[in-house]
């Protein structure tokens, strides 16, 4: 009988471990938060009943013991350095370029990561228990807070291997005999906002900061306290290891994953510095999508062999890197919550608020993205919120004061049908958006007629957002094909507001220009989904003329440079819908360039005979006689490859007034530098 309850409670440990890394680790938990607790309770009672089977790892545990009478001093195996910042892309890339000199050129692949704004803390296991977790300290010892440490969520008290397909197993022989995991003790902003909320309900001061009520929890000395903090953990860093070996960085975050601890999120490989650093910009456009603070982007070698080679300074390891920037937030209040229907369909909330200061702009409103957006923030109109510009970037809401609230505030309810045609709307499947379905929908077509005509598609002068607002209204302009039978409507035209002669004049000149634009633009106008300006122009050289493109299968498509499975699949179905079958037909009817399938053939030879054939060439700064997508076609007409940033790839840079980093990037890196002049005299145009 007693053997049979053990094997129960064991089972039971490790089922709610193995949820424990679904929730913490994956993010992919399989039972509810109410199944999880029933899971609990049921050990709990067991333990209760069978004190004889007790177990200082038992998930129990996670949170009690008491109150310990102080903090003692540990000695770190391995000293705890500090990191090199830097806060500029200048200062990043000199950092590479050091790097690169000391590995005498050889590339080499980097890890890029969210730098979390918490307190550094080491885990050490021991046969797959945890015995300690230190703080940073002075970097050679820290404060011992095991018992705090104890209470965190993402710290499970025992290692179990949940890559295994027998989730039973609690010990496993590849599960290092010692292992110490360094990362960042966290407390998530979400969560940051009830704890202050609680803090006034008490009749306290609220915290000043997540990170100041992160470290204050570690440091208590009554465990119980800190887990009313909800302190959580992520790891970045190995320090001790026996028993295992990695090659890699990542492999060692995978392994520590699979054991339950998690990682920072959205960890990436590249394959070069430059690929590392074109990457912080997509981590820094994705900030809001975090519940947790980020102060900078962690850049580190991620071959373990080529980091002992580079070896460590006194203060710092020289394979590591932080970007980081400053931080500029603001509180201020919610005015209100509106719906923007893009282009696409998409219903994006927006957030009026009360006109605040950040980073020497006025800021009066900030996007919400989507309605999951508004569920994980839980904001209401009349909100008071925490608004961030980090880097002086584009703002974004990081939290709600919840404890400011008086009662005025109301909740917002996302809309079940598009606001501007009452269409019932629907959400993407696998995605976060929810669009209105109506290709009529007046929103849609205001936005996709602003598109088409904006300077990165068909480039027509004149006709800007005001104005395609006032044709719409007078019905002058229902699809994109109206927009080259206005000429036919000049008598109209003239009688609109702040319309004169003149102006009509310029409209209808810049409409009938913009009919001969290159067939890459008229792609890109089309607004097709995944499909921009990049995408458009391999698209426009493949295949050469839009019959050949709608002639094309899925597959075909696929087989382009750069276009994938999820790209192809978007283009084969806009030219197999009735819309853009029409769509095409009315625009080849009108006249435009819909180009030629000789075009495909000339646009291969560029690529082998062509000046720069081979060579990539980057654009930066004013430009006197050309727009930058012009520069940009003038490239590719002569076989080059035009990219935004520059590396230790790029041949050429073509410098315009007040170039900037870019230029002096190049000039450190060796790049052949031209000014437009002498660009156009290259390719005899000059």
């Amino acid at each position: 009988m007693s053997t049979s309850v053990r094997e129960q409670i064991e089972a039971l440990r490790a089922t709610i471990r193995r949820h424990d890394a679904l929730y913490y680790v994956q993010a992919t938990p399989e039972i509810s938060d109410l199944d999880y607790d029933k899971l609990m309770k049921q050990l709990k009672d067991l333990e209760a009943q069978h004190p004889e089977f007790d177990s200082d790892e038992s998930p129990t545990r996670k949170v009690g013991g008491a109150p310990i009478a102080g903090f003692v001093m540990v000695e770190h195996r391995v000293p705890m350095l500090s990191i090199d910042n830097v806060y500029n892309e200048a200062e990043l890339a000199e950092f590479g370029q050091r790097v690169s000199k000391q590995l005498g050129g050889h590339p080499c692949e980097w890890l890029v990561e969210y730098k979390v704004d918490g307190v550094a803390l080491s885990l050490i296991y021991e046969e797959g228990k945890l015995v300690r977790a230190v703080t940073r300290g002075d970097g050679r010892r820290g404060d011992d807070v095991t018992h705090n440490a104890r209470t965190m969520r993402g710290v499970p008290l025992q290692l179990t291997d949940t890559s295994r397909k027998s989730k039973g197993d609690l010990f496993d022989s590849d599960i290092p005999s010692l292992l110490e995991v360094r990362g960042e003790a966290y407390i998530s902003n979400s969560e940051f906002a009830q704890l202050q909320l609680a803090a006034v309900e008490r009749g306290e001061e609220p915290l000043k900061n997540s990170r100041n009520a992160t470290a204050g929890g570690i440091k208590l000395l009554d465990p119980t306290q800190c887990a009313e903090r909800k302190v959580r953990f992520f790891a970045h860093s190995v320090g001790s290891l026996e028993g295992a070996t990695f090659k890699k960085h990542s492999d060692f975050l995978k392994r520590i994953e699979q054991l339950g601890i998690p990682s920072v999120p959205r960890v990436s490989v590249q394959p070069s510095f430059e690929a590392a650093v074109e990457y912080c910009q997509t981590l820094m456009q994705d900030l809001h999508t975090l519940d947790f603070e980020v102060d900078g982007i962690v850049l580190k070698i991620n071959d373990l062999a080529v980091r002992q080679e580079l070896g460590s300074t006194s203060k710092a390891p020289r394979w590591v890197v932080a970007f980081k920037w400053e931080k500029y937030e603001a509180e201020t209040r919610v005015a209100d919550i509106s719906i923007n229907v893009g282009k696409t369909g998409a219903l994006t909330p927006v957030a009026f608020l009360e006109p605040v200061e950040i980073a020497g702009t006025t800021v009066s409103r900030a996007s919400l993205h989507n309605a999951d957006e508004v569920e994980r923030l839980g904001i209401q109109i009349g909100d008071w919120v925490i608004v961030e510009k980090a880097g002086k970037i584009i703002p974004h809401v990081v939290r709600v004061e919840v404890h400011r609230r008086d009662g005025t505030e109301r909740p917002y309810q996302f809309p079940t049908e598009c606001p501007e045609c009452g269409t019932p709307v629907e959400k993407d499947e696998g995605g976060v958006y929810i669009r209105c379905p109506n290709p009529s929908c007046p929103a849609q077509l205001r936005e996709a007629l602003r598109y088409f005509a904006s300077r990165a598609a068909m480039d027509i002068e004149g006709l800007g957002t005001k104005l395609i607002e006032q044709l719409t209204e007078q019905k002058l302009l229902a699809s994109f094909s109206d927009i080259y039978r206005l000429p036919a409507r000049r008598a109209e035209l003239l009688t609109l507001e702040r319309l004169g002669a003149k102006s009509v004049d310029n409209l209808l000149a810049g409409i009938e220009a913009s009919r001969e634009r290159p067939l890459w633009r008229l792609l890109t106008a089309l607004n097709l989904r995944h499909v921009g300006t990049r995408t458009a122009q391999l698209l426009a050289d493949r295949f050469g003329s839009m019959d050949a493109l709608a002639r094309a299968s899925e597959t075909d498509l696929a087989q382009t440079d750069e276009i994938g499975d999820v790209i192809a699949k978007a283009v084969q179905a806009f030219f197999a819908s009735e819309y853009g079958q029409r769509i095409v037909a009315e625009l080849k009817e009108l006249g435009l360039n819909m180009g030629s399938e000789a075009a495909a053939a000339e646009a291969a030879a560029r690529q082998t005979d062509g000046l720069f054939s081979g060579k990539t060439l980057v654009v930066t700064g004013s430009l006197v006689r050309f727009k930058r997508d012009d520069m940009h076609a003038l490239i590719q007409k002569h076989g080059g490859r035009p990219a935004s940033s520059v590396s230790k790839n790029t041949d050429f840079l073509i410098a315009g007034t007040d170039a900037g980093s870019k230029l002096e990037k190049a000039n450190s890196l060796g790049v052949k530098v031209l000014s437009e002049d002498e660009f156009l005299a290259l390719i005899g145009e000059g």
